[in-house]
């Protein structure tokens, strides 16, 4: 429709414009002869003995000051004045004599030895509205045609370029959260059809990459959530049928552990979702982590009969969450601690405006090929150890998550001590004035 709109717009204008162009050729060529018979006149020929021509596409009439005719071409001859025009005025007018053809007249000024004289000269305008109507009639008969060919080429062309859009959501209107494995046709080129297909299929590896995060991540945290649970409902069940073989007291402690072992796991994965939604807040506020350090080695020293090494420890202070680099710091010294086999080392300074983290153990280390992995949530690399000796495997995880959020990084390599090295590199604080 807006084509069609558009090229009849066109036509209208192309016919004006045609007509227009034909006309202002006819004026003129009317105003040349004028023109030349004023010159003839004004060098002293008399209007009567004046031969002004006998061109049947043209009439010429020579008016006195009284506006009477003095001479004329014969096809006029004996008619009065075509027109009454001062000089250097045009009019259309319908002269009657043969077919009572149209005339355009054109008036000149010439000014001969017997006065001012007026020069009519009027063509005739049957070629231009023959053009006219030739024109008018070949884009009345084009124009419908050549609209159908742009119709018919547009449906098919628009059909063959829209055709994988409309594969593409077929497809996406087929898959479910259970389906997440499909991808829409990927047709081929690099237009931009092709391009929003590519960028489909790789949200839609996104959505099944977090779809299976998610999953896992749930399955995990029940087993989990099941193990103390369960542990509890054993030591309960046991308490009932031999009410001799334990007492209140052990009872109370073992729910108390296993409470606390909840309560833990429920903080941890409080704040992994917290992070996942990007909702972990931060009160930031200027920590000597040097102080902090210092009362992780002092509960290792009492909590486990491991050697807790301290000396290389620097002053180094940096804009945190208390809270945060506390957890980071006892996720850190327990990992360390349940695989050293006798010594743990802590080692803190300060380079280029970062904190630097250092805790080596002298345990087994870690695979360069699990490095990465240790970082995931419900990870352990030693799957047949107890569930107790090996932790929830959220430790990790959870100093990766809040180290990036206070804009840090952290690397697992290899320790002097013969064990695993974690290096956290956080940004130090903020000189006054910055």
């Amino acid at each position: 429709m807006v084509v069609g709109v558009a090229m009849t717009v066109g036509a209208v204008m192309l016919v004006v414009v045609l007509r227009d162009t034909l006309t202002r050729e006819v004026r003129t060529a009317a105003g040349l002869r004028a023109a030349e018979v004023a010159a003839v006149l004004e060098s002293g020929a008399t209007p009567g003995g004046l031969t002004v021509g006998d061109a049947e596409d043209l009439l010429i009439q020579v008016l006195d000051q009284d506006g009477e005719v003095v001479a004329s071409s014969p096809n006029v001859q004996g008619l009065p004045p075509v027109a009454r025009l001062r000089p250097g005025e045009s009019v259309q007018v319908r002269v009657p004599i043969d077919n009572d053809d149209d005339f355009l007249a054109v008036a000149t000024a010439a000014n001969a030895p017997e006065g001012r004289l007026t020069v009519l000269v009027a063509r005739v305008m049957d070629t231009v509205g023959e053009s006219t109507r030739t024109v008018s009639g070949l884009l009345a008969v084009g124009l419908p045609v050549l609209l159908l060919v742009v119709a018919a080429t547009t449906w098919r062309v628009m059909g063959q370029a829209l055709a994988p859009v409309e594969a593409i959501r077929y497809e996406v209107d087929e898959i479910s959260a259970s389906q997440l494995h499909r991808r829409v046709p990927d047709p081929p080129g690099s237009d931009e059809i092709a391009r929003l297909a590519t960028t489909m299929n790789r949200m839609l590896g996104r959505l099944e990459r977090a779809h299976d995060q998610q999953r896992r991540f749930v399955s995990d945290a029940s087993h989990e959530l099941r193990s103390p649970v369960a542990s509890i409902r054993q030591h309960a069940e046991v308490a009932l049928a031999h009410p001799d073989g334990t007492s209140t007291t052990e009872l109370a402690a073992t729910v108390l552990a296993e409470d606390l072992r909840i309560q833990r796991l429920i903080e941890d994965l409080l704040l992994l979702a917290q992070a996942d939604e990007h909702t972990l807040r931060l009160r930031r506020r200027p920590v000597d982590f040097d102080d902090l350090v210092f009362d992780e080695a002092r509960y290792l020293r009492n909590a486990t009969d491991l050697q807790i090494d301290t000396t290389a420890v620097s002053a180094g202070r940096l804009d945190g969450d208390v809270a945060g680099l506390r957890r980071v710091l006892r996720n850190l010294g327990d990992n360390a601690a349940r695989h050293a086999g006798t010594r743990v080392w802590f080692a803190l300074a300060e380079h280029n405006g970062a904190v630097v983290l250092t805790v080596d153990d002298d345990g087994p280390g870690i695979p360069v090929a699990d490095r990465e992995r240790v970082l995931q949530r419900f990870v352990r690399l030693d799957e047949a150890r107890a569930r107790d000796a090996g932790g929830s495997g959220l430790g990790l995880a959870i100093v990766a998550e809040l180290v990036a959020a206070h804009g840090g990084t952290i690397d697992i390599g290899d320790s002097p001590l013969g064990g695993a090295r974690l290096e956290l590199r956080l940004p130090g604080a903020a000189e006054p004035g910055d």
